[in-house]
């Protein structure tokens, strides 16, 4: 069975396409292929509340590509969700009409709640040691989503709308901060020691570039040196030290100021990079239905 997962972003859209074999009567999610393209959305949703006539035409022109490699592949099913920068555009409604009649892709606009829950379709909580609590950290172009675990169940989730877009245009206010603050005060608080995981194409980086060994975690003392050396950085001194394209460059630093302050707020200092992402939570998500139907 071959399913496709599109995630359109506040930053970027992605296709992802996976055939699903069953080992052992488990299923094996194995990438066909995965397709990025900075569309950028928030640039122009944070700023002008709605979606400017380039980026709705780059839109449309990707979808209809998106489209084309789903046929190429014979995918049988698909889900095209898109998030933040989409929900807040004025003319958010007006773009998936047109996607639809140009190249018959639905796209259904989620909820930050809804898109946190996603990411954790992908069952990484089921392999956790539940010795420890874990707080899920997503952080996007639009909005951050947080979701606590505890004895393997959902305890809390939120969706901010901080994301890397809005800090890289300065529309996230010290009022904005304030609130994640007293929110991670008061609800992710644990007798357990409380370990993160974090998920975003920005930590994936910050991960690999590490050099960590997968499975083992980052700590927030690290995290906070390369903060401060990016910071300490121009865009381009970034995008040639480090061989990144700009759309990474330019919004990393904000990424990783996002997860500092989760963690330190929340008394966490080590940090697990597992590779999950919102396509992928969509992918078993899709799977998941289809096999419930039996």
């Amino acid at each position: 069975m071959k399913i496709a997962a599109i995630d359109i972003g506040s930053n970027a859209a992605r296709l992802l396409i996976n055939e699903v074999k069953i080992n052992n009567k488990k299923p094996e999610f194995i990438k066909l292929n995965l397709l990025r393209i900075p569309l950028r959305l928030g640039m122009d949703v944070f700023t002008l509340g709605k979606i400017g006539e380039e980026r709705e035409r780059m839109v449309i022109d990707s979808m209809k590509i998106f489209s084309d490699l789903m046929k190429i592949y014979h995918v049988e099913h698909y889900r095209a969700c898109a998030t933040s920068a989409m929900r807040d555009a004025a003319n958010g409604q007006d773009i998936i009409r047109q996607v639809k009649e140009t190249s018959g892709i639905d796209i259904e606009i989620i909820s930050g709640d809804e898109e946190a829950t996603l990411v954790f379709e992908n069952h990484i909580a089921e392999g956790l040691d539940n010795e420890f609590a874990y707080l899920y950290i997503d952080v996007g172009g639009g909005s951050t989503e947080l979701t606590f675990y505890e004895n393997g169940k959902m305890i809390y989730e939120k969706s901010f709308n901080i994301g890397t877009i809005r800090l890289l245009n300065n529309l996230v206010t010290p009022n904005n901060w304030h609130e994640m603050k007293e929110e991670i005060r008061k609800n992710i608080n644990s007798k357990k020691p409380v370990v993160a995981i974090g998920s975003g194409g920005n930590i994936n980086k910050v991960f690999s570039m590490s050099k960590t060994k997968d499975g083992k975690p980052m700590s927030l003392a690290h995290l906070k040196k390369v903060h401060k050396e990016f910071d300490d950085m121009t865009v381009e001194e970034r995008m040639t030290k480090y061989n990144m394209r700009e759309d990474r460059a330019d919004v990393l630093v904000h990424a990783i100021k996002i997860f500092n302050n989760v963690m330190s707020w929340s008394e966490i200092n080590k940090i697990f990079v597992p590779k999950i992402s919102v396509a992928d939570g969509l992918i078993h998500n899709i799977y998941s239905q289809l096999h419930d139907k039996k």
